[in-house]
This record gives structure tokens, C-alpha cells and sequence, in this order.
């Protein structure tokens, strides 16, 4: 058991965050329970900004990665603590935006971003768009030349760098979905490109090579290359100035997972741009970095009550739980390990090895293999470690089951931010089947109607006003 932050046993043997209570917690805002220690979020950036100082640097940007965990009040504490804002869809730069944050301080990412997308980016002023692709170039110019506006971007460059990952999570090889190609020669074309957009600046260059790296070697190769190509863009007369090292830094899940200091990737990181540079003869840039897991990740712990057992004798022993894959799918993704206590019961000996399963419809609905524990018994609250990062972000309605809610805690204090989704929540959206409320689909790719059509006088019909689904009651939320 690894406690962080201000996670503590209390004198009643229960698990405390933030000065609370997780028993109580769970019996106050209902499990699943996202559990967010405020103090250790903050702790978190804090390493990183005085990181860069220890190593000297004064012109960088901490760029907290939103799709780590995206709320309102995510996105309000990473400002308060000197962040900007990386977001990669419409929706997380809505979040921002709602949350307070000046477009300014906004960055936005993604591979395949809609045209609008880009126009609600655009129109906002934010500070700068990642572009990824050409087909994404032309839009920017178009977008923004009929706006008569100028883009600040920076290339996203795929350096040919594999982290030592997941293959799902390694980004920054030459096989890859994301960036301009370095070593094909797509890179060096994306800044001859740039050249000739008059409503597009290019003033940097970025790379990121996936998530949970725990050895900065990558880091720092990939610094060099791009090293290169930014020598080639200023001698095109780019006005280029920053260098975005991307995110991926690694966390502790599991007693195997060998974290590295911020200090030190941020140390090698630095480190590494100076020397590349001043062997180019450069000005050195100002140096980004975004993180997202390793400031969200560890504070994080996710709550669960627990339901029935079974147990194949000289197998295995299955305990589940009220949660599962559609709150945290990173064992299924990816065969993510975690540790876990009972929140209840903390002080006893862990002697039952159990395997926390969900309550998912699906075989991989897994929360922790071989997770070892004091006898479990129904009504128990499961801990979960480091669960803030991919978790609530990644929730799906599987199964319809509604979201969790969301508590950040600090000082003996919680705070709801994010409500716990109902029943009702989940179907909200949903509308009968009405063929008189359907839309009439342009006519002439077919000879005559196809088999099936729909019968006439559908008593079913209904009206945009009055199509909410009613059913039974559900619970309130909590």
C-alpha cells in the first residue's frame, strides 16, 4: 500500500483523503465515487514549475493535458496553479472556456479536428492550434482567411521516437496516426507549407511520444531531432519560438512501476534543449511541456461498494463491485494494474487474494487481478489508487449505467463537482420511433420504395415539444 498526498489511516481504521472520511464519503455522494485530492493536484503542478526553475529556465508553459481529466473545476484549479490548457475536441475546449480560462491560455490538439472545430477555436482566439496534418493546414488558411485573422500554430512532428510503452499509448513513432513524419520528409514539407499561408504563423514545434514513460532517454532524443528541424525552419525565415516537448510522464500504479522524479525529466529535458541548440547556434526557445496523468493520476482514487463473490475453488475468487469498465476501461485497454484496500478495513491483514471484477456485462470487465485483501464482505468500500487520470475521462454508458459523480476533497472539506448521473441522465436523449416524426430523405437513388416501408397512420407519432421518453421513477442523484 502506497499512500500519497494526504491519504492516512485513521484511528477508526478507515481511509482518509483530504481530511475526509473515505467511508463517509462514499455513504454521503454513493459509489462509484471519483475521489480527487486537491491538496496533492496542486502539489503536483507546483513540482513541475519548480522544476523548471531549478533548472533555470524562465520562458516555459506547464500545459496541463485536459483529456487526463477534463471538468469545470479541473480546468479552474490548473489555471489557479499557473498552467495553460491543452484540449483536443470541441467539448473539452467548451469545458475550458466555461471554466473561465482565457482562450489565450488555450492549446488545441487532435489529429483529425472538424471545420468546426477550428472555427470555434478560431473564433474564440485561442492561443495556438498543434496542426497535425496538410489537409488540416488548408483548413486553417481557409478558415482563417475569411475571417482576415492570423493562426499561431505549431507542428505536431512525429520524431520516429518509440517510448517504451504500450503500443496503444507510444505515439512518436514513424508509425503513427499523429503528426508530420520526420523521417519520410513530411515534416520538413509541412514548414516549406506553412510558407506560403499568409493567415497561418508558425512559431514552434511539438512532439509527443506516448504516455506512462518512465525513462527520459526518449524525451531527450526526440528533443534532438526536432532540434533539427527547427534549424531548418529558422533558416526558411520561420518565426519560430517554442518547443513543445509533450507529455507521457510516467506515475507509480503498482510497486513494479519505477516512477522517475519531475525533477529529472524535466532536468533532461531542459538539459537536452540547451545542448542541442547551442550546437546550432540557436537562441534557445521557450520550452513546453504537458502533462496531464502524472498531475491528475495519483491524486485520484476511485470508491466502490462490494457486491456478491464467487469462487471457483483451486481458481480463482471473483469480488465484485458496483463499477467497473465504464469507469475505468484501462485494464481492458491496455491490462492496466492497480492497488486497492478496503476503505473500511484498513488496518487489517490483506490475506485473501481476490480478483475485483465489475459488474459489466463482459467477460474483460475487470477491475484488478489477484488484488490482495482482508476477507471481503458485502457492503465493504473498495479503494482503487491513482485512478484520477483516463478513468472518468474514458467513462462510457455501457450497459446504460450512469457516470459516476465526482468530489474533490481538502482540509476536511468535499466538494461535489461533478453530479452523479441517474437512470433518467442515461436516456435523456433518447426518442421514440415515429415514422410521421421521421425526416423525408431526398428522393431519386432508388427506383421505388424499398421493402418494409413504413405503414401509414403511426399512432406513435410525436412532436420535437413533447418527445421526452417517461418512465419510471429513478433514483435521485445523490
Amino acid at each position: 500500500m502506497n499512500l500519497q498526498g494526504t491519504m492516512q489511516i485513521g484511528a477508526d481504521g478507515h481511509l482518509w483523503i483530504g481530511g475526509c472520511d473515505a467511508v463517509w464519503l462514499a455513504e454521503q455522494f454513493g459509489t462509484p465515487l471519483f475521489v480527487y485530492d486537491e491538496q496533492l493536484l496542486r502539489e503536483r503542478i507546483r513540482a513541475f514549475h519548480a522544476a523548471f526553475r531549478a533548472a533555470g529556465v524562465e520562458r516555459y508553459q506547464v500545459a496541463y493535458a485536459s483529456k487526463a481529466f477534463c471538468t469545470v473545476a479541473m480546468c479552474q484549479l490548473v489555471t489557479e496553479e499557473g498552467c495553460t490548457l491543452d484540449v483536443v475536441s470541441g467539448g473539452e475546449l467548451y469545458t475550458a472556456l466555461s471554466a473561465g480560462v482565457h482562450p489565450s491560455r488555450i492549446h488545441m490538439h487532435g489529429n483529425n479536428k472538424s471545420r468546426e472545430e477550428l472555427e470555434y477555436a478560431i473564433d474564440a482566439r485561442i492561443g495556438t492550434i498543434v496542426a497535425d496534418n496538410f489537409y488540416e493546414l488548408e483548413l486553417l488558411e481557409e478558415i482563417a482567411g475569411r475571417r482576415d485573422l492570423t493562426v499561431e500554430i505549431l507542428l505536431r512532428i512525429a520524431p520516429g521516437v518509440a517510448a517504451h510503452t504500450h503500443e496503444y499509448i507510444s505515439t512518436g513513432q514513424q508509425d503513427s496516426k499523429f503528426g508530420f513524419d520526420l523521417e519520410s520528409g513530411q515534416a520538413r514539407a509541412a514548414l516549406e507549407a506553412v510558407q506560403r499561408l499568409p493567415h497561418v504563423r508558425l512559431v514552434g514545434l511539438h512532439a509527443h511520444i506516448g504516455s506512462q514513460i518512465f525513462d527520459s532517454g526518449g524525451f531527450v532524443l526526440a528533443v534532438e531531432r526536432l532540434a533539427g528541424l527547427y534549424e531548418q525552419g529558422m533558416a526558411l525565415g520561420l518565426p519560430l519560438r517554442v518547443l513543445n516537448a509533450g507529455g507521457g510522464f510516467g506515475i507509480r500504479y503498482t510497486a513494479e512501476d519505477d516512477a522517475a522524479p519531475i525533477t529529472s525529466h524535466i532536468r533532461a529535458i531542459t538539459d537536452a534543449v540547451r545542448r542541442s541548440f547551442a550546437a546550432r547556434s540557436l537562441e534557445l526557445p521557450e520550452i513546453w511541456v504537458e502533462p496531464g496523468r502524472s498531475i491528475a493520476g495519483p491524486a485520484g482514487v476511485t470508491l466502490y461498494t462490494v457486491g456478491s463473490q464467487k469462487e471457483i475453488p483451486g481458481v480463482r475468487r471473483y469480488v465484485a463491485v458496483d463499477g467497473g469498465m465504464t469507469d475505468n476501461p484501462r485494464l481492458a485497454l491496455y491490462g492496466a494494474r492497480y492497488e486497492a484496500v478496503l476503505a473500511n478495513r484498513v488496518g487489517e491483514r490483506a490475506d485473501t487474494v481476490c480478483s475485483v471484477a465489475g459488474k459489466c456485462c463482459e467477460t474483460g470487465d475487470m477491475v484488478i487481478w489477484d488484488a490482495p485483501l482482508p476477507e471481503p464482505r458485502p457492503g465493504d468500500i473498495l479503494a482503487v489508487f491513482a485512478t484520477g487520470a483516463y478513468n472518468y475521462s474514458m467513462a462510457s454508458h455501457y450497459n446504460r449505467i450512469p457516470h459516476p459523480a465526482v468530489v474533490f476533497v481538502r482540509d476536511g472539506r468535499a466538494t461535489l463537482v461533478v453530479e452523479r448521473e441517474t437512470w433518467a441522465d442515461v436516456a435523456r436523449f433518447d426518442r421514440p420511433l415515429s415514422y410521421k416524426a421521421a425526416y423525408a430523405c431526398p428522393q431519386g437513388r432508388y427506383p421505388s420504395p424499398s421493402p418494409g416501408s413504413p405503414p401509414e397512420g403511426d399512432a406513435g407519432a410525436w412532436t420535437p415539444a413533447s418527445s421526452a421518453v417517461s418512465g419510471p421513477s429513478a433514483p435521485a442523484r445523490r
